[in-house]
Formats: C-alpha cells, structure tokens, sequence
C-alpha cells in the first residue's frame, strides 16, 4: 500500500492536511496509519522532545541530525515497515526530505555523510509520493506565532535566513523528482488547500 509523506516549512499546514486526508481515508473505509517524524513511536517521542524543545538551544546540529536518524530507523523498523506489509494507506508528517532540507541545508551538514547515514537510517524505504506544501518562511513563522506558546520550538527560534533555506532546499528537491513531490500553494485557506490534497490523492493512487 502507499507510503505517502507530507512535508514543508514551520507553519505550512501540513499537519493539518494530513489530518484531514487521514479521516477522508477512513470514511472511504480505508485502513489508514497517520504518524510523524520525530515522535512515531515509544522512543521517538523521547527523542522528540529533546530535539523540538526551545529549552535545548545548545543541542549541536550534528548530534540534533543523529537524534532525526535515530528516530527514523527506531521509525521505519517498528512502525512504518510493517504496518506498509499489512497493506495500510500510511501518512507521515515528515521524512527524509525534511532531513536534507532541515539538517543538510538548513544547518549546512556534509551532504555525503547526511545521504549514508540517513539511506542507514531508513532501510531502503522510500515514499510513493510526497505532498510539499510551499509557504513563505514568513508566513509560516507568523502563523506559529499565532499558535501561541504551543507552536514556537528550537525550530521556530532559527534565524530566517535558516528556513529560507529549508524552503529553497524543498523546492531544488521537488524539482529534482518531479515524479515522486507534487508541490501545492500553501497560502491558501486549509479548506480549498484540502481539496488539491484529495485530488492529487485520488488521481494517484485511484480512491
């Protein structure tokens, strides 16, 4: 069955999306795991709170990156792996494209070293299709700060510079593999976004 990731910038709605795509999904009667990156499972939501938590401002990139690929391994073996070998629709907020835009990019890793470790870390498994929701780094970060203190992480903290980054990495990987990222405006209400979510869903995978 698909494994189908969404990914963007803080504050793009992807979260939301994938929300909503979930619950259309089980009322097709559809078996459906919606799950993240980091925090999908017992250990991953340890390491999530490590590396999300504005009160670790010290965490180094390279061990904050290792902290990501360990959970993405912990991620892919326990959870993701089989509930796909069970024939579930599995949706994840996140994945290995957020590591090259966040970790390689964002933070300026080698980019040799974050490809080993990360092909390691995720087993050969790799997204039928990936849902990257475009938003001005602007934009996202007023939104998250509209969210109060619940949205504002180590993430949210980064200079702008940082996640203009991250969102021009997004798109070199979109136009990289055309086939596999389907880019949608993320400026638009969540509603009318949803709406190009289910189509391109049901366009590919015939739902």
């Amino acid at each position: 069955m698909p494994f189908i990731t969404f990914e963007g910038v803080e504050g793009s709605g992807k979260s939301t999306q994938l929300r909503m795509a979930a619950a259309r999904l089980k009322q097709g009667r559809r078996l459906v795991l919606a799950t993240r990156e980091p925090g999908g499972t017992r250990i991953g939501r340890i390491l999530r709170t490590v590396v999300m938590k504005k009160a670790h401002r010290e965490l180094d990139p390279v061990a904050e990156w290792l902290l990501f690929e360990a959970d993405r391994r912990q991620h892919v073996r326990e959870v993701l792996r089989p509930a796909l070998e069970r024939g579930l629709f599995v949706l994840c907020d996140r994945f290995s494209d957020a590591t090259e835009a966040y970790q390689q990019v964002g933070r300026r890793l080698d980019a040799r070293l974050v490809r080993r470790v990360d092909e390691l870390a995720r087993d050969g498994l790799l997204p039928e299709l990936t849902l990257l929701y475009d938003l001005d780094p602007r934009e996202g970060l007023a939104r998250a700060n509209r969210r109060g203190a619940r949205g504002i992480g180590r993430f949210e903290e980064a200079e702008l510079a940082f996640h203009e980054r991250v969102r021009r990495a997004y798109l070199a990987i979109a136009r990289r593999e055309p086939e596999r990222v389907l880019v949608l405006d993320a400026h638009r209400p969540a509603a009318e976004l949803f709406r190009e979510t289910w189509r391109a869903l049901a366009e590919r995978f015939e739902i």
